[in-house]
């Protein structure tokens, strides 16, 4: 009877607290921000490990949008759960002791509802694509940006992005390997912007397909070196073909900026 008591109200009474965390990382030197089988250099791994080290619990957290090897984070989105709960400058900081002197930190902790998931929860996901157009080599933003040295046509960039916001077939612009059952999606928003050398591309939507933003932008690119009209934009969606479009960029000019929920 002791025991029976016991397990009811372990089962009845067993309280967790869900932590919502914004993270910002580096990704130049990890392998992305999934847990792999034979790298223990994933986001999710070592912050799973810095959680574990300040609550002794061990933890599974979850993203609001996986990023790449090499992809980097400004606003990434993180949820979690503990049986202890607490305060949250302490969740911020301790985590953030454990994260040293890794390029990973923990800008803001919250609690969340239980109903919250930092994946399935996301209403609108922003990226940026960071290109310096020029042809003296980088310094500071060495693995931080896209080199393109070949003077780009930002207008004709901004021609051939108006034929990809809406609703569309993309698997033009996935990758093969990509595992999305359904290759529709809607982008809301693209802009391009110049700045003397910087030319930043600015996408957003509800959710991606893999390497979506990537490929686009080397799509764009291609458009800005005079290589491509911006009119083939739309044989490339209807041909529904990764041949069809441009070269993937790489991916250490990509930036998750921010999800909305």
């Amino acid at each position: 009877m002791k025991d029976f008591y016991a397990n009811f109200y372990s089962k009845t009474f067993c309280f967790t607290v869900r932590y919502k965390i914004i993270v910002e990382y580096d990704g130049s030197n990890f392998s992305g921000w999934q847990r792999q089988k034979h790298s223990l250099n994933s986001i999710q791994q070592i912050l799973e490990g810095a959680i574990k080290n300040f609550s002794n619990e061990e933890v599974t957290v979850y993203c609001g949008g996986r990023t790449d090897a090499g992809v980097h984070a400004l606003g990434q989105v993180v949820h979690f759960d503990l049986k202890k709960e607490h305060k949250l400058y302490v969740v911020r900081n301790a985590i953030n002791y454990h994260l040293r002197p890794l390029p990973i930190c923990v800008l803001s902790a919250e609690t969340a509802d239980d109903e919250f998931h930092a994946r399935f929860s996301a209403k609108k996901r922003h990226y940026l694509y960071r290109i310096i157009n020029r042809y003296a080599p980088l310094t500071l933003d060495h693995n931080r940006a896209w080199q393109v040295c070949q003077k780009l046509d930002v207008n004709k960039m901004n021609k051939a992005a108006k034929y990809l916001i809406g609703k569309h077939d993309f698997s033009s612009f996935r990758a093969k390997d990509c595992q999305a059952k359904n290759p529709i999606k809607t982008i809301d928003n693209i802009e391009i912007l110049q700045d003397n050398y910087n030319i930043n591309i600015a996408i957003s939507a509800r959710s991606f397909l893999h390497n979506q933003v990537r490929i686009i932008t080397g799509t764009l690119v291609e458009c800005g070196r005079n290589r491509l009209l911006p009119e083939k934009i739309l044989s490339i969606l209807k041909q529904c073909k990764r041949s069809a479009a441009g070269i993937t960029a790489p991916p250490y000019g990509l930036y998750l900026i921010r999800i909305d929920y």
